[in-house]
This record gives C-alpha cells, structure tokens and sequence, in this order.
C-alpha cells in the first residue's frame, strides 16, 4: 500500500470515526461534558450503505446533497446531546413539547441578568460550535464520498455497514445474541419519541384533558385564632438535604440553628416530606399544586387550570377574612397567574423596589423581600391577618452568589442594608458548574440562618411560618435515580395545629420520618384540617354561638398577639 493509498485510508477512517462520535457519545454525569463509549451508531451505518449504492448507481454524490447530510447530522447530534445530557443536569428526560417554550424565557433571564460581555462569549461559543461540528460533517462525508469511488472500497464499505446493520438486527430481534459490537440508542427513535409524546398530547381528547374536580377547602380556621399564614417555597429544597452525606453536613446545622430560634421563641416546629410534582425546575408547577389542591404534573395542566374558575388557598382565605398577597422577588414582567389566584397585593421585582447591590442573577436578596413584606403587610395595625405565597429565589441554580445576612433587620431596606467587605464577599462568588452540591448547600444554610434570624427579630410575631421545597435541585446535586420527595416544615405556637399536623404524619423536629405523607397536592386539605377548631371545641364554640372567623368585619381588632 503506497503512502497516498495509507493517508486517504487514514481520512477515512478519522472522518467515520468522527460521524460516529458526534451521534454515540455519552454523558460525563453530571456535567455537561461528553465521551465516547465505544458503541456504534446504526444510523452512520444505514447512511454509509446508502451512499455506497447510491454511488454505484449514480456516480459522486452531489455538493449540494452532501451539505444537506451534513446539516442533519448536526441536527442528529443536537438531539444526542439533548438525550444524554438533560438526565445528567436536569433529572429527566428531555420534552420538547413542554421544555422548548421554556427556552425563550430562560434566554430573556440571562440576557437581563449577565454581563453583556458574557451573553456574547456565550453566543459566540455557540455558534463556533454548531459551525465546526457542520464543518466536520461536511468534511467528513465528503472523504467518505470521494472514497466510495473506487469500486473496491465501496465493496468494503458497503459490506461493513450492510454487517453492522444485519448485527443490530439480529441483537434488537434475540434476547441472547452477543451484544458485540454494542450499538447506542439511534437518534431517530429520539426523535421519534418526542414526536409520539407532541401527538399523543395533541390527540388527547378535551374529555380526557379535562382537571379532576378541586378537593373540598374546608375549615373553620379557628384553631389559628387569626394568626397570619406565611407560605413559604424554598426554591430547590430538597430531600437530597438529608441523604446526600456532603450535603447534609453543611445544612444540617443551619436547620437546627432554626429549630432553636423556634424553641427559643415559644414556638414549636413540625416536619414531614412530600412528593414534588416536578423535578429540577418547574416551580410553577408546585406551587398551584399545593394552592389548587390539583396534582399538576405538566404545563399543559398548569395552563388549562389558569382557564378555570377554582378555589385556591387564596381565594379560600379570603373568604374568610384575610388579606392575601405575593411576595414574587423573582417576577420581573406579567404575571397572568395573580388573576387566577385573586392576591389582594403582589410585590414583585418592580413593586419591591430594591436599589442594593444585585446577587447574581436573580439580583433580589430574599432577606430584602421578607424585610419588605414585613414592613408594608405585618408589622403595620390594625389590620386584617394576612396569607403569604412567598417563592425564594437565592437558592435557585446555580446557587451562588449568596447573599449576605444582616442581622438588624431594620437596616436591610436603608440606603446601605449589607457592609461593603460582605458585599465584596459575597459577589466575588462564582457558579462551581463542575460541582454545585457545596454552594448548593450555602445557599440553603443562607436560607435557614435568614428565618432563624427573622424568627428571633419577630419574637413578638403570632404567625404559621410554612416552609416548603418546590423541587428536587437537579440531578447534578441530587443524584442519579434521585426522589421527587422534599422536605415541609411548619413552626407555630398553636399546640392545636401542631397536633392535628402529628396525626397526619408529621414529626416533632426539623428531620421528617423517611416515607413521604402524599403528594404535594394533598398539603393544603391536610394544613386546613389542622387550622381548624379541634372537634373536641366545636361543640362547645357552637352552643356560644362565637362568630366565625369567615364573619368578622374587616377591620375588627385581632386577638392579642402571642394568644
């Protein structure tokens, strides 16, 4: 074999080698990076065979023909990369009915949020990818094509690609065939995939789509003697807090430094775990879940609920006296879902008016919303009682940086709330995108120091604090095979509530018993059950005739705090 012979071999070679790591490779779980586990693609097989004939045939493939393979290889590659990586980062697979109108408003949060600097960097890799993986199928189906030529190679070719085809086969077909070679997943049943999951969405009948009817909101609420309800989602608080070791060491503490302040303050904390509807995003998900007492497990649920006309846990308060808000540090544009829940007062991004020094890119210390909604709906009388959706945001990926905590609650919404060497601190901080579990946890002890310290600040506060993941952190931090499961806690000094909440489950402490109590779903029954007048006392509250909660002037005067 003469020397050109060997070098137009060894392109050939190099260029299948390449076709076939850009549609085989795997996933470095769980980071973004890839490798190539030695399987074989039957797709480069079936496109190789088919060249070959085509070649014999026809002659040469055409330019034009051989730059529109190389486009779909990259598209092919794309969907391998969507498969593989999304488990690894995200949790699940990848759905592109559901994910892709998601991608517009994670897009629109970078670009707010980042540098201009590195929205460019980012775009710019990008595109240098995409253009150098098309340039390597172009590349590379060419020398294939000018080798498929020659007769002789064609021959050789064809019958290897013919071989690999007839082995998958025969692999696919018997249970006990040698898996030798091994084959990786073809993209095409990929997409194939997502496809069926579009059609079977779409071909769902209106009957079939249609919600189960909403539970029955039923309580008196006298057992919280009009105690305020704060409802709390800790964003990506999940049961990976407790059985990932690393993890647990560093949280831990800064839960038990909340369950003391509750102790220290009179009060009492229950805890329990239940299942998420969702996994590594999708808080929205959640949190009408729990409000609607719905499982909304999906977006197309999510949207045809905001359709309807159902009872919430806001609208259920609000028949009965309280002045409902959001506390929404997160939202920063039009928020469709305060119609449907009917919030006397929403203070997101704009409302709460933060001129400090921005946190990454979520920017709003979650220490500032409390602080603020302290101000403007707790702390001034008389008033109504008031219930609480507040999501956090400072533990949303990728974790960092966390912002500082400042220990006089009354200086976090003056001119300067933090000290300028914590903020220095605190900024400099850098996302670890090789491995988040250890700002992950930071971030969750800034979280559990901040109502501890909020806690001890309010000792004079009679409220239900209810704290609550929305989800698992992704899988790069919760693990391979993770739970949907996340962690409840409810802290009051109402021995009524702690009790009911006992019986449904729930365990003195801030570490909940191992099996989950239900779906998230079921909290909000479960919670209004425990809000209500104990049986035992209803008797007795019937032959006075008290008033009901749901009968009490607006503005008549509130229990004593501390009752």
């Amino acid at each position: 074999m003469n020397a050109s012979l060997s070098k137009r071999w060894i392109a050939v070679v190099a260029a299948l080698l390449f076709l076939n790591f850009i549609v085989t490779f795997e996933n470095v779980w769980p980071t973004p990076a890839i490798r190539w586990d030695w399987e074989l693609s039957l797709e480069l097989a079936v496109l190789l065979l088919a060249l070959a004939s085509a070649n014999a045939r026809f002659g040469p493939t055409s330019p034009r023909m051989l730059r529109l393979l190389a486009g779909v290889v990259v598209l092919f590659a794309l969907g391998r990369y969507a498969d593989v990586t999304a488990p690894a980062l995200y949790g699940r697979e990848i759905n592109l009915y559901w994910d892709l109108p998601n991608i517009g408003s994670v897009a629109a949060m970078l670009a707010r949020a980042a540098p201009m600097w590195i929205i460019a960097a980012a775009a710019l890799v990008l595109v240098s990818v995409l253009a150098s993986l098309y340039a390597g199928a172009l590349w590379s189906l060419t020398r294939v094509d000018r080798a498929l030529r020659s007769p002789r190679t064609r021959r050789v070719l064809g019958c290897a690609a013919a071989a690999c085809i007839a082995l998958f086969i025969a692999q696919s077909a018997f249970e006990r065939w040698p898996e030798v070679p091994r084959f990786a997943t073809p993209v095409s049943h990929t997409y194939a995939m997502q496809a069926k999951r579009v059609f079977d969405t779409l071909a769902i009948s209106p009957a079939a789509r249609a919600l189960p009817p909403s539970p029955p909101f039923q309580s008196d609420l006298g057992a919280l003697a009009n105690r305020d309800v704060l409802l709390v989602f800790v964003e990506s608080y999940g049961r990976v807090t407790y059985d990932r070791p690393d993890v647990a060491r560093e949280v831990a503490p800064a839960r038990e430094q909340l369950a003391e302040a509750a102790r220290r303050t009179g009060r009492s904390v229950v805890s329990a775990f239940v299942t998420s509807p969702t996994f590594g995003g999708g808080s929205w998900l959640a949190h009408s879940s729990l409000m609607s007492g719905i499982d909304i497990a999906d977006p197309d649920r999510y949207a045809l609920l905001l359709t309807q006309d159902r009872p919430t846990l806001a609208s259920f308060f609000k028949q009965h006296g309280y002045r409902v808000v959001a506390d929404m540090p997160g939202t920063r544009g039009r928020w469709p879902e305060g119609s449907f829940y009917r919030f006397d007062a929403l203070y997101d991004a704009a409302r709460l008016d933060y001129h400090g020094p921005a946190f990454g890119w979520w920017r709003i210390p979650d220490q500032f919303s409390l602080a603020s909604l302290d101000a403007h709906e707790i702390r001034p009388q008389p008033r109504r009682p008031v219930f609480v959706l507040f999501p956090t945001i400072n533990t949303h990926m990728p974790f960092r940086p966390t912002p500082p905590l400042q220990s006089d609650w009354n200086r976090v919404l003056g001119a300067t709330p933090f000290d300028a060497l914590d903020v220095r601190r605190s900024v400099t901080q850098t996302p670890a995108w090789t491995d988040m579990g250890g700002s992950y946890a930071a971030s969750l002890r800034y979280s559990f120091e901040m109502f501890a310290s909020y806690l001890a600040a309010r000792e004079d506060e009679n409220m239900v604090l209810i704290l609550i993941g929305d989800h698992q952190p992704a899988a790069n931090v919760s693990g391979e095979g993770a739970s949907w499961d996340v962690p409840v806690h409810v802290i009051t000094r109402a021995p009524e509530v702690i009790e009911s909440l006992e019986r449904h489950g729930f365990v003195a402490g801030t570490t909940p018993a191992a099996r989950s109590i239900g779906r998230m779903n079921e909290v909000g029954p479960i919670l209004l059950d425990a809000f209500a007048t104990p049986r035992t006392q209803r008797t007795a509250a019937q032959r006075s005739r008290a008033p009901a909660l749901a009968n009490r002037a607006p503005g008549a005067s509130r229990r004593p705090r501390g009752s």
